[in-house]
């Protein structure tokens, strides 16, 4: 065999197509120091049984959710930067000479200062194996963010400290509830003007039924922001700013030690007392079972611009969050000690390294041991694959794995074979369940004005497609090939244009349809021939060849509601299996 990698593709290891599984232009000695490698005495203690358990047991694995603007990728990056796996943090609103953040790798990311892609992160901490995955706050891209909570244990909830809960913080806690996801808060900016901490712990309760614990209380807040006490040890953290993107220093002490005096302001100090006083007269305890219940969240206050409370959060999340869990599959939970592997595909990316036009599959692992070069099924086609290049994630850069576990997401070399929701696994079959499409909002038709440039348009588009950066719809009447962009806002339209004409080189121009409403007929084409003619709607196909109706308003969707009370209509799409995509 050549340097090349191959992966084998087929019915079986014999089968003769092979497709190049080649990850391109990675530094392997700088990403070995960032990622942290295993040791050859490692990976000898973790094999057989006792060393998947603890393995298992080692691995933390979370996303982060939060309104635009509330400081996730911030957090990110100082959470990245007390983990040792960079030694400068990024700003999202570079200047100058400042380096920008890891998680934003995407060109457009970094001029409008937002994240548009999920990013995954590994890094290490004290003993442990963390996954973190960044997700986009922009609620036009929360798709994105919904496949990606498929593939978290669990959430942490990142809230600005003058605004409190916001419209996509809660859109995206009722996903998390759904997923039975535990939540972690963390109330951010307290070094600026905001509301009284008890009023925003009393709004997470009211307003999402969510019972809060303070695991620590601000000392003051704004300029006169000194630090936290801990109420689970009576200590407490003061803080000193640090120089921008290092780490601050630390300054521990008993609440009760006569320096305090001399560093925090007494009315500062007393203040916070009270305020816990108050809070343990509430009487509720910290219980971990509700915490990985879902029911009960954690809260922590901070500043992850200053730096404030970020080494607290994550030694307490450490000790409290949920170790990887058994994921449903059709058959039932898969528990993460199951001894054969699988894993399933959350998300697809081009282009990461525009150098090398790659297209990367994420994967989940869910159960038993991944090894590089081992030979995986392939349930949605039952093909068998041979995987000989995986890649250990972070950001943009990548390097080649030995091994993952169950809690880890590794990158696969996708030459077309993925889609997103497939499974992988050995041994006895398992399948996961998909990841749903949710209802978008607004539709126009892609036009390539550029007949020459087709070849590369319909590349774009299905990959585009693939990796869920848009859905695509089309028309019922075959003569008409341009495809339907259907998305949640329009920032995903303008992205989705951005990359065809700078990955792609194509040109193209957007057409509105004039539809604000979709939903996906049950049953499929049969239930709508047996309603008959239909008004006031469009009817088009979703990518796997299902009837998507459109209307112009709400009030549209009604009308045929009540004229055809037979009809089944539903604002998710149906979960796909076993069924090759419509390509353009």
């Amino acid at each position: 065999m050549t340097d090349t990698s191959r992966c084998l593709v087929g019915g079986d290891l014999d089968a003769s197509l092979t497709i190049d599984c080649q990850a391109g232009g990675v530094n392997s000695e700088i990403m070995s120091t960032r990622l942290g490698t295993e040791s050859s005495e490692s990976l000898d203690a973790l094999s057989g049984e006792d060393g998947l358990a603890e393995a298992v047991a080692r691995r933390r694995n979370f996303a982060i959710i939060s309104h635009p603007d509330a400081g996730k990728t911030t957090l990110t990056e100082k959470l990245l930067l007390y983990g040792g796996a960079i030694q400068q943090a990024g700003a999202v609103k570079a200047r100058g000479e400042q380096r920008k953040v890891t998680s934003d790798w995407m060109e457009l990311e970094k001029q409008r200062g937002i994240s548009i892609t999920s990013t995954v992160l590994q890094f290490d901490y004290s003993g442990s194996t963390i996954n973190l995955l960044d997700t986009p706050g922009h609620q036009d891209f929360s798709e994105d963010t919904y496949r990606t909570l498929a593939a978290a244990d669990n959430a942490v909830m990142l809230e600005d400290a003058a605004k409190g809960l916001e419209p996509q913080t809660r859109k995206l806690f009722e996903v998390c509830r759904m997923r039975e996801i535990p939540i972690f808060t963390f109330i951010n900016k307290m070094d600026r003007p905001g509301r009284e901490p008890l009023a925003l712990l009393d709004e997470i309760e009211a307003e999402l039924g969510l019972t809060p614990w303070a695991v620590n209380w601000p000392i003051g807040s704004g300029e006169l922001f000194r630090g936290v006490i801990d109420r689970r040890t009576r200590q407490v953290v003061l803080f000193s700013r640090a120089e921008r993107g290092r780490q601050s220093e630390e300054k521990l002490l008993d609440l009760d030690d006569p320096q305090l005096k001399d560093l925090v302001e007494p009315e500062l100090l007393a203040q916070a007392v009270e305020d816990l006083e108050l809070l343990e007269a509430a009487g509720a305890e910290l219980d971990l079972e509700l915490v990985h219940a879902g029911e009960l969240t954690p809260v922590f206050f901070g500043s992850a611009m200053t730096n404030f409370g970020v080494r607290p959060f994550l030694d307490a999340f450490m000790d409290m969050a949920q170790k990887p869990v058994a994921r449903i599959g059709t058959d039932g939970p898969v528990d993460p000690l199951r001894p054969d592997f699988s894993g399933f595909v959350f998300k697809l990316q081009a282009n990461m390294d525009p150098r090398h036009r790659d297209r990367v599959a994420f994967v989940r692992v869910c159960s038993g041991r991944f090894e590089k070069d081992m030979s995986v099924r392939h349930a949605r086609t039952g093909r068998t694959i041979r995987l000989s290049r995986p890649q250990k994630l972070f950001g943009q850069d990548r390097a080649v794995v030995e091994d993952a576990y169950p809690g880890d997401v590794i990158g696969l070399n996708n030459p077309g074979m993925f889609s997103i929701g497939d499974t992988l696994y050995t041994g006895t079959k398992v399948e996961y369940e998909g990841i749903p499409c949710f209802s978008p909002e607004i539709f126009s038709w892609l036009r390539n004005p550029n007949p020459s440039a087709f070849k590369s348009f319909r590349k774009g588009v299905n990959e585009l497609r693939e990796e869920g950066a848009v859905q695509i719809l089309y028309d019922t009447d075959e003569s008409k090939r341009d495809p339907i962009l259907a998305a949640v806002g329009q920032l995903q339209l303008e992205v989705v244009q951005y990359r065809l004409e700078n990955e792609y080189g194509v040109d193209t121009r957007l057409e509105p349809l004039g539809y604000q409403v979709a939903r996906w007929v049950t049953g499929g084409w049969s239930s709508l021939e047996d309603v008959g003619r239909i008004f006031n709607c469009k009817t088009v196909r979703d990518a796997w060849n299902r009837p998507v109706l459109l209307f112009k308003n709400e009030w549209n969707l009604n009308q045929l509601v009540e004229e055809h009370p037979e009809l089944e209509l539903n604002t998710v799409a149906p979960v796909v299996s076993g069924v090759e995509p419509i390509s353009l």
